[in-house]
């Protein structure tokens, strides 16, 4: 059995520790909050801009663009969105695995796929088993603006346009509720799905033409898609943390109610030696 003082120390530093997660857990509540506002108010733009462009790529006959067009399929584009950090569950495995998987099962080469990781994460998960990473970015805000990852999404759509690859999914954490995540794909470019979300295309007038608005709008379009899926990755990040310290915190109780347990045990063990020799030698003296 460990002694009093072993006992005593184990309870000292796991107090410490369930200090520290239960400050984390809060951070992360904090964070969450706002990063699920900023997802959430981004919903209404991103909802106008698909309807515009939806307008204007199916309803004008007139209308192409390159990024409307499938072509054949020699290099799939990869995003894929982690953390920073770890300490938050199981929220980059689940990301990981899954774009893993999907890897193994599409492709027989590295010259068959191409990622661009976000995430520190991602970036070692996948440059560690020597996989194609072409673009990789860390140190992403907490609550990132769009000016902030400008750079980022107009390089990778601009890839598109350049044939660096054909296609391109993105793999992140879609944000259900402060203790649910899903792991969400979805497929960016070519912009061959695009709709509206309604029965009915709304009609506009187009100067100088809708051609070459599609030129402007669907780039902005496609680069809000990656922006968006960041913003619900962030507030799925702070979610899944929030709930692992929470948890963290709750068995950081258990184990020191249980170890408090096995001090008073101990203690109350010593304590009844301690009488019986002070009966015994008192016996002998008789």
């Amino acid at each position: 059995m460990a002694s009093l003082r072993d006992i005593k120390n184990r309870i000292n530093s796991t107090k410490k520790t369930s200090q520290i997660t239960k400050a984390m857990q809060m951070v992360s509540a904090s964070k969450m909050t706002r990063a699920e506002m900023n997802a959430k108010a981004f919903v209404p733009y991103m909802e106008k801009i698909q309807e515009v462009t939806a307008s204007i790529a199916i309803g004008s006959a007139d209308a192409s663009h390159p990024m409307l067009v499938s072509r054949p399929v020699k290099k799939t584009g990869y995003v894929v969105i982690t953390s920073d950090r770890g300490l938050a569950g199981a929220f980059n495995s689940r990301v990981l695995k899954a774009v893993n998987q999907t890897i193994q099962q599409r492709h027989k080469s590295n010259d068959e796929f191409a990622i661009i990781a976000i995430g520190r994460m991602a970036v070692d998960f996948f440059k560690g088993k020597g996989m194609n990473v072409i673009v990789d970015i860390v140190g992403v805000a907490d609550q990132p603006s769009f000016a902030e990852i400008k750079d980022l999404t107009t390089k990778t759509v601009g890839m598109f346009s350049d044939e660096t690859y054909d296609e391109l999914y993105i793999y992140y954490n879609h944000y259900v509720s402060a203790i649910t995540q899903e792991v969400t794909s979805k497929k960016i470019l070519p912009l061959t799905d695009i709709s509206s979300g309604s029965d009915q295309l709304t009609s506009y007038e187009f100067e100088p033409s809708a051609e070459e608005i599609l030129k402007v709008l669907l780039p902005q379009y496609a680069e809000s898609l990656i922006y968006g899926a960041l913003l619900d990755s962030k507030a799925s990040e702070h979610a899944a943390r929030m709930t692992a310290m929470k948890n963290a915190t709750d068995n950081a109780k258990d184990l020191i109610n249980a170890l408090d347990l096995s001090y008073n045990r101990a203690r109350q063990a010593a304590i009844t030696q301690e009488i019986t020799e002070i009966v015994g030698g008192a016996a002998a003296l008789e």
